[in-house]
């Protein structure tokens, strides 16, 4: 239930995210249209969903408010989030919305915000502004009559098509020709060695851009094979909701890779701005060393440029900057923080542990096609398997991988770890939490801006049983603040 002095909790630090119903609904929804119109202020703004059974309702209903604020709409139909990215980018539009939960339960959903050219709004770039238009747009009744004529008019109208309401132009467009191309401009695809490739899509958005990739590749006999695993778009998410970083989702993906004799594997999250890589021995890749093999990559094309990273496991990136002439900066954890400081660094790559991977050409935005197509062009330039690539990086600054924790009082509990440390620390940081540097090991430890969860990090300088030493003593001290 959303709190009483609050209707419009779904609104977090860096995009939307609330529980069907009171958090969330097609008022709401039409609500943040018009406020979205009011305060950004576009001529036409493009939209896309998810594949979740509410997203096209609630996304029909943004559109409503949209136009009813005199705002053109260009429906892109069922897209992955960075499709959007692209559609700003790309298109004549101010602005675009997508409509998706990502990886949160199946009663929630959500929407990612940004300006023209995938300008992203956060908390600290317009948010918060929207929030307080639509709370004040709250009192005004929902027009359900002109939204169920809305959603049969929009169901009835062919792809590539129009229809104008009020005068104002609502249109359906595909841009998955252009996206797809715009991906595959970041590598040479004559370079592609033959490969066979785990892809999971988690009954997600990914299968249809898999789908375009491959049908190029067949068309340009490019000796790439796609192992398909849950790959058709099923809003009921029958094999769970699609979130890699989950330890108990990457069985399925693993025994995928050995059983096929894959060269890797490749699994996205619901929205597929996160793919999440799995060796030939279908052992998992964490996030973080990704970061690193990627920021190696583009620093070595760029001499000193600048790479961005998150606050929960950094020595490494660090370490790679330095061995590349590059400078490594520290941003707020969260894909809107991140996009906000690659612009201001004009940084060429950011990175997350989490796998969200930014690129300077791609408006500074998180793609989760670009990193896979990369690291299938670096496979096959240097003809090592990604297990090789990564295990310098892996035994230099072995980590924990992150570990989530319900606790009623994340803030007495992140103290208690700190009063535990504090003697012991060289650096003590609060960009995202609290980060603790010891001699040898530090960790981060943050309250999710998307869940009701306290998120634990490790990491150490080479030695694996300190790490796993100094995690399980920060576990006993979080279950015992439970």
């Amino acid at each position: 239930m959303a709190a009483i002095d609050d209707p419009l909790s779904c609104f977090k630090a860096y995009d939307i995210r609330g529980k069907l119903g009171d958090e969330l609904n097609e008022h709401i929804a039409w609500c943040i249209g018009r406020a979205y119109a009011q305060i950004v202020k576009p001529k036409t703004v493009a939209l896309g969903a998810d594949v979740r059974a509410t997203s096209e309702p609630l996304k029909l209903a943004l559109a409503l408010g949209l136009m009813a604020e005199g705002v053109a709409v260009i429906d892109l139909g069922m897209t992955g989030t960075e499709e959007v990215y692209f559609a700003a980018q790309h298109l004549a539009v101010d602005g675009a919305i997508e409509v998706t939960a990502s990886h949160n339960p199946i009663d929630y959903n959500g929407m990612k915000l940004v300006r023209h050219n995938a300008r992203p709004i956060s908390g600290d770039t317009g948010l918060g502004d929207i929030k307080a238009a639509a709370a004040v747009l709250l009192a005004q009744p929902f027009p359900e009559q002109s939204y169920r004529q809305f959603c049969q008019q929009s169901a009835a109208l062919a792809q590539e098509a129009n229809l104008t309401s009020n005068g104002v132009l609502y249109r359906k467009l595909c841009i998955l020709p252009a996206y797809t191309a715009h991906m595959l401009s970041y590598i040479d695809i004559k370079k592609l060695k033959p490969m066979r490739l785990v892809v999971n899509a988690g009954n997600g958005a990914a299968g249809h851009v898999i789908d375009a990739i491959e049908a190029i590749f067949q068309q340009q006999h490019i000796p790439l094979q796609f192992i398909k695993v849950h790959h058709q778009a099923d809003a009921t998410f029958p094999n769970g909701i699609p979130n890699p970083l989950l330890t108990q989702n990457r069985a399925i993906t693993a025994a995928a890779v050995v059983e096929n004799n894959a060269d890797f594997g490749i699994a996205w999250d619901g929205d597929f701005d996160r793919c999440f890589l799995f060796d030939q021995q279908g052992s998992f890749i964490e996030g973080y060393y990704i970061v690193g093999l990627l920021a190696a990559a583009f620093l070595q094309k760029y001499p000193g440029q600048k790479v961005i990273h998150d606050p929960r496991l950094y020595w490494n990136t660090l370490a790679i900057a330095r061995q590349h002439g590059g400078v490594a900066v520290m941003s707020k954890t969260g894909h809107a923080f991140i996009k906000e400081r690659m612009r201001l660094e004009d940084a060429v790559y950011g990175g997350e542990m989490s796998a969200h991977h930014y690129f300077r050409d791609f408006a500074y935005c998180d793609s989760g096609m670009i990193p896979w197509l990369l690291i299938a062009e670096l496979m096959s330039v240097t003809a090592k398997p990604l297990a090789v690539l990564v295990q310098d990086m892996i035994k230099a600054y072995p980590s924990s991988g992150e570990l989530n924790f319900h606790i009623a009082q994340p803030q007495r509990a992140i103290n208690l770890v700190r009063l535990r440390y504090i003697s012991e620390a060289e650096l003590v940081d609060h960009t995202d939490g609290l980060s603790m540097e010891m001699a040898d090991w530090r960790f981060n430890i943050r309250c999710s801006n998307t869940e009701n969860v306290l998120r634990l990090n490790v990491e150490s300088k080479g030695e694996v049983l300190l790490m796993e030493q100094k995690t399980t003593e920060i576990v006993s001290i979080l279950t015992e603040a439970e």
